[in-house]
């Protein structure tokens, strides 16, 4: 691939009296071509990665999915980066894995690894010392390696138990020098590891929520109990008030909010009155009702949620049902609480929270 820097060798190879490489300016639109060629080479060559995935990959899931220690992901250089990468996406999605310098590991680190381990190898040309002087001490302790290398004849494919192959591909860039396409190549097998093993494993949203307590991530992934009003915060109205009764509720001071519960015997609810509904009454000039029992205009039946339920998963119904409240409900339909979409502007991704509130608008 001829790249635009060649276009303009000669330009930039000329020199200053002092003989040192002036470089002559270059247009944004040079930049943008250059800049979309590499991106395009790597998800060119990412679809050829897909497209001949087989059943050694299979292989590879089960081969570790067999052992009952950690995967253990090794690589030199931008391969090395690329496997920590991997190490800390496995870990996320309930794969034991630690990153082991192959340097180091021939210097005493080889002490963490078990032999009801798997090693993990990333090595485009399977040849990288480094890498070469730690397998032989692999073999002897039998712990079994999967390679993630170019092509099944090099070193590394020879001593590997399972083989994932990338295939030949020119990095990208003028020089096409500096790992690029092979590196993306990596990271893609290996985040298909890791989502792989996590659906074979079973691994759960909860048990994501658990390793992810902190940040916007983590936030979302809290159950419902942990974000509804409750208690003081809670409207709650007996079916048979009038609606003007529940206007008086709805306006007590508090923390704002824009629906009541309503209760029927016993106290389980039977229905929920936003103030869109109350607004509609006015629209519609409806105004006779307000002195009538509130069973007249209320919601009857509202969709409801329980407090376990993931943040994330209220979210969705709420954008799915073009809800801006959500009642939470015990076992025996009593109320507990409400999910108010402005809970979880804060919480929840831009997208997500914007999807709610442009649900909302059209709705209402």
């Amino acid at each position: 691939m001829a790249g635009f820097f060649a276009l303009f060798k000669d330009e930039q190879m000329r020199t200053t009296a002092d003989d040192e490489p002036s470089v002559i300016p270059i247009t944004n639109g040079d930049y943008l071509r250059e800049a979309r060629l590499a991106i395009r080479s790597e998800a060119e060559a990412l679809q050829v990665v897909a497209d001949r995935l087989d059943n050694t990959f299979c292989d590879a899931v089960r081969l570790i999915l067999n052992s009952s220690g950690s995967v253990i992901v090794t690589g030199v250089g931008k391969a090395g980066l690329i496997g920590r990468k991997i190490v800390a996406t496995m870990s996320s999605l309930g794969s034991r894995s630690r990153f082991l310098h192959p340097t180091e590991a021939v210097h005493g680190d080889l002490g963490c690894v078990d032999s009801s381990d798997a090693v993990l190898v990333l090595s485009n040309s399977g040849a990288s010392e480094e890498i070469l002087r730690l397998l032989p001490t692999l073999s002897q302790m039998n712990i079994p390696v999967v390679a993630i290398t170019r092509d099944d004849k090099n070193p590394l494919a020879r001593a590997s138990q399972v083989v994932l192959e990338i295939g030949h591909h020119a990095e990208a860039g003028d020089l096409q020098l500096a790992p690029t396409v092979s590196t993306t190549a990596m990271l893609a097998i290996g985040d298909a590891l890791a989502v792989t093993l996590s659906r074979a494993r079973g691994f759960t949203q909860g048990e994501f929520a658990a390793f992810h307590p902190a940040g916007t991530l983590g936030q979302q992934l809290k159950p419902v109990y942990e974000l509804m009003r409750s208690g003081d915060q809670l409207r709650i109205a007996s079916e048979t008030a009038t609606v003007r009764q529940v206007m008086i509720e709805l306006s007590r001071p508090g923390r704002r909010t824009g629906a009541i519960i309503l209760t029927g015997p016993g106290g389980v609810i039977s229905g929920i009155f936003t103030d869109s509904d109350l607004a509609r009454l006015f629209e519609n000039r409806r105004e006779h009702l307000l002195d009538q029992p509130i069973s007249n205009v209320m919601t009857v039946n509202p969709t409801t949620t329980r407090p376990n339920l993931l943040l994330v998963e209220a979210t969705r119904m709420m954008s799915d049902l073009k809800l801006s409240e959500l009642p939470v409900t015990d076992e025996t339909g009593l109320p507990v609480g409400l999910l108010d979409v402005t809970d979880i502007l804060d919480v929840s991704s831009m997208a997500t929270a914007a999807a709610v509130q442009n649900a909302v608008i059209k709705s209402a």
